[in-house]
């Protein structure tokens, strides 16, 4: 255990940038002799010296100030010192006789969870791997309740009804890919999702929804669920849920909110009222691996009434016997054994408060509307809208046009490769998307410890890649991302 912390502040904490730049095929070729189950064992020391040269030495290290990619946060150090005592101790929370203690804190922080929200005295919840888990989940629950309600038949035990071809899901067009996923576990198929067109700064339209949901109805289909979003991957954007809430309140439809990326603005005395309308939705998605700060994977399903959980408990002999006096909170959950991870909030909520956690949230937002300045002010960024949450989207403009290839596929061009060059050269871990079928790049601004001059100095480093992308033999053809030669 030293050893590993040692290699922890020494790599990690010592890192001279958010990456090695090491590609693929070197890391192949570094670890092709190395056998995961060898006919004889190592000493532990060698094996974690390895580990520390090989493995850790080439992580993408969030905790670094130019770690600006994905939705990867810093973990936070008291969650650190959790994770190593709830990975000792090995509770899975599926009974109680495996997890008496960890039992009640996850009850004592889902009954806090669900408060915070203002989802009411019936609110229950279980601890998930995050927001995909939660998101499934819910749309599980709010599909068998329809099924139950409107057809008379439990889907736990007979199945879906020759009509669940014609239920339907509802999100905003810029909603995580996670709602078709669902819908495709689910047996409904990705066709069941319908998608709602967005305004200008990517927030679902509320009355296209009611339209929407109005001509499904007129067209003999079964809307059930609509998702609201608080926090879109791309721009952070979040739907107006009270008006989401209305419409859903008029045709009977469960009300998930996917908040797994804007949920902790709830813990913010500033910001939280962009969450207005939460508190009306039958479940919602919370992570906490992201602007909770806490180590992968932590996430959360809460819904407003716990009886929900019902539609798909079921009981066994060896674990959660019916009648049995005390909670086995396997009933509530897609997996059986499942980790103490609630432990993590746990202990970092307890040693921040709610305005420790608040200010963390507080800076990374202000520091967002800091860069979207940075890029408003410079002529070779174009940003994509202005960020609602910590993500700030732009694209690059060259400064001159290739001689042989439209404006629009060029700067597709110069801005994918310079992102690519950034990481490369480990000076930055950057994120790439598209918008309006154009290459564009994202700043997520996970770490509270990052600077307006770090973002600065990631920008003058993404020109200087991309000046010397443009200065190179602009005559020979380019391939873009879509393919093809131009």
């Amino acid at each position: 255990m030293e050893a590993a912390c040692d290699a922890v502040l020494d790599v990690i904490g010592g890192a001279h940038g958010p990456y090695s730049g090491t590609s693929y095929d070197r890391l192949h070729d570094r670890l092709a002799d190395t056998t995961a189950l060898p006919a004889e064992g190592h000493p532990l020391e060698d094996v974690l010296a390895a580990v520390r040269e090989d493995v850790l030495a080439n992580a993408v290290h969030p905790s670094d100030e130019a770690c600006v990619a994905h939705l990867q946060c810093p973990p936070m150090v008291p969650a650190l010192a959790a994770e190593a005592l709830l990975t000792a101790s090995n509770q899975s929370l599926d009974s109680f006789d495996q997890a008496p203690a960890a039992t009640v804190v996850e009850e004592r922080l889902i009954a806090d969870l669900t408060a915070l929200y203002e989802l009411g005295a019936a609110a229950d919840g279980v601890i998930t791997g995050g927001g995909t888990e939660s998101n499934h989940q819910a749309l599980l629950l709010a599909r068998d309740d329809y099924v139950k309600t409107v057809f008379g038949q439990s889907v736990r035990e007979h199945g879906l009804p020759p009509a669940a071809q014609d239920l339907r899901i509802l999100c905003s067009a810029d909603a995580h890919f996670t709602a078709a996923q669902s819908a495709a576990l689910l047996g409904l198929g990705e066709d069941a999702v319908v998608t709602i067109p967005t305004d200008g700064r990517h927030r679902m339209d509320a009355t296209a929804l009611r339209e929407t949901v109005e001509r499904l109805d007129d067209a003999g289909k079964h809307p059930f669920a609509v998702v609201g979003t608080a926090g879109t991957t791309d721009f952070g954007s979040i739907d107006p849920l009270s008006a989401v809430a209305d419409v859903a309140a008029t045709h009977d439809l469960w009300v998930h909110v996917d908040a797994a990326f804007g949920g902790a603005l709830a813990v913010s005395d500033q910001h939280s009222e962009r969450l207005s309308g939460i508190d009306r939705a039958d479940s919602v998605a919370v992570d906490f691996h992201k602007l909770f700060f806490q180590p992968i994977a932590c996430g959360a399903l809460l819904v407003a009434d716990g009886e929900s959980f019902e539609l798909m408990s079921r009981n066994a002999a060896y674990l959660n016997p019916a009648g049995d006096a005390v909670p086995n909170l396997v009933a509530k959950s897609t997996r059986t054994t499942r980790r103490f991870d609630a432990l993590k909030p746990y202990v970092a909520f307890r040693t921040l408060g709610q305005d420790g956690l608040g200010a963390l949230v507080d800076r990374t937002l202000a520091l967002a509307d800091d860069v979207a300045g940075l890029l408003r002010a410079d002529p070779a960024f174009e940003l994509a809208c202005e960020p609602t949450l910590n993500a700030v989207t732009f694209r690059y403009r060259p400064v001159r046009e290739h001689a042989h290839c439209d404006p629009g596929p060029w700067a597709d061009h110069v801005t994918e490769a310079a992102r690519e060059q950034l990481f490369d050269a480990g000076t930055a871990v950057v994120a790439r998307t598209t918008v309006d079928d154009r290459a564009h790049v994202k700043f997520t601004l996970m770490n509270p410890r990052t600077t307006v001059a770090d973002i600065q100095s990631v920008l003058v480093a993404f020109k200087g890649h991309a000046a010397t992308i443009e200065a190179a033999d602009r005559t020979a053809p380019i391939t873009t991302a879509a393919g093809g030669d131009q």
